[in-house]
């Protein structure tokens, strides 16, 4: 059966401190991250592109049901900046801290790198150079 999308549709990053998570990653990524608050529900939504493959997603922060942590599923950001390295620099000084630097997946996939945010969670980033 071939897929006409990608798998995974749309995902959250868990926060306990919005303002601060926004900032985090508004500056690794050099993007803006448009918040809505409704109700106990506040979200960040990543820029995005309806008609370009790969998933969507946001900061989520709740009362109930979202926590920061190093455990389960691991979220890859792609580098767009087209090497790691460049997004990978910024997390040290927007507070984050780097968990494995820049490594060779194979050359056909590229490479990877695993970090921590603000808020506690474990993240990686994926660039083809």
């Amino acid at each position: 059966m071939e897929l006409e999308s990608n798998v995974v549709g749309w995902f959250e990053v868990p926060v306990n401190d919005m303002p601060r998570a926004i900032k985090f990653y508004e500056k690794v990524f050099d993007f803006k991250i448009e918040r809505h608050e409704m109700g106990e529900l506040d979200m960040g939504w990543f820029p995005s592109n309806h008609k370009a493959g790969g998933a969507m997603g946001s900061l989520v922060k709740h009362p109930d049901f979202y926590t920061p942590s190093h455990e389960g599923p691991l979220v890859y950001f792609t580098a767009h900046s087209g090497d790691l390295n460049n997004e990978l620099k910024r997390i040290e000084p927007a507070g984050g801290k780097v968990l494995m630097p820049k490594k060779l997946i194979t050359e056909d996939i590229g490479y990877m790198a695993i970090f921590e945010d603000t808020e506690g969670n474990r993240v990686a980033l994926h660039s083809r150079a």
